[in-house]
């Protein structure tokens, strides 16, 4: 976004903070580049050791800008954060979550086959972490705020290879509806942007995964998938007043793949 742009001080003096970016090709950092073209300040999290210098790499395009240590499932790691974060601003303005995760053999295998373990395991990282954020988060809000999280259709239609992520997706879905429900009264708006297939290290994880973007350049409207820019463009409609009147939905960012039929 250049500094000429009608957006570039849309979120002049908001702040932010960024749950999900793995590397440069990431849904995460795309949003996070355009927020921070309109003028948000951004704090970012990492999980252990191992993704840290990956995250910071990333990030340090945007000059010095706090990295947290954050595992979701952590309801004290959870806690840590918000005390970092009140101390070093005092109110936050913007949440997104894009963490999801399921175990390799429950993507690999057929869906029948998935155990009980794998189950908990996704639907915990994938959809209750958007709910234990939220929660500890909200109370950072208090002149309102907004909140998006990441899905994708595979949570509505049975996408091949999607198996229990799907499934956990329609869970977080349906999270950000009653979500929206207990937050509206506080001035917080929260929504999901389903965005198309994109060549994510996410998105290596689903077998099938070029098919699969072969077949949505072929189906969609646009004739073609969409852009990590794009959802980025999304999210920060949603971070904005622009979209003040609007909570509990899921946005489509798929080149209108989702409304074609199989």
């Amino acid at each position: 976004m250049s500094e000429n742009s009608p957006l570039a001080g849309l979120l002049a003096g908001k702040k932010g903070l960024i749950v999900g970016v793995a590397n440069q090709n990431s849904i995460a950092w795309a949003c996070a580049q355009a927020l921070h073209g309109a003028g948000m300040e951004l704090a970012f999290t990492y999980q252990g050791e191992l993704m840290r210098d990956r995250v910071m790499k990333t990030v340090s395009s945007l000059g010095d800008v706090p990295v947290f240590d954050l595992d979701a499932r952590s309801d004290e790691q959870i806690d840590a954060l918000v005390a970092a974060l009140r101390e070093r601003w005092g109110s936050l303005d913007f949440l997104l979550h894009s963490i999801a995760y399921a175990p390799k053999a429950a993507m690999a295998n057929a869906f029948i086959e998935t155990q009980r373990e794998d189950f908990s395991a996704a639907h915990e990282i994938s959809a209750y972490s958007l709910v234990a954020l939220s929660r500890a988060f909200a109370p950072m809000m208090p002149e309102g705020g907004s909140i998006v999280t990441m899905t994708y259709y595979g949570s509505q239609k049975a996408v091949p290879g999607y198996n229990v992520m799907g499934v956990a997706k329609a869970a977080l879905e349906a999270s950000v509806r009653y979500l929206a429900v207990d937050l509206g009264a506080r001035g917080i708006r929260i929504n999901a942007v389903s965005a198309g297939a994109i060549n994510t290290l996410a998105a290596r994880g689903v077998a099938h995964f070029r098919d699969l973007l072969r077949i949505t350049g072929e189906r969609a409207p646009l004739k073609r998938a969409v852009e990590p820019s794009e959802v980025g463009n999304a999210t920060l409609f949603l971070a904005s007043e622009l979209a003040g009147g609007i909570t509990g939905e899921v946005m489509y960012v798929d080149a209108g793949f989702n409304i074609t039929a199989g």
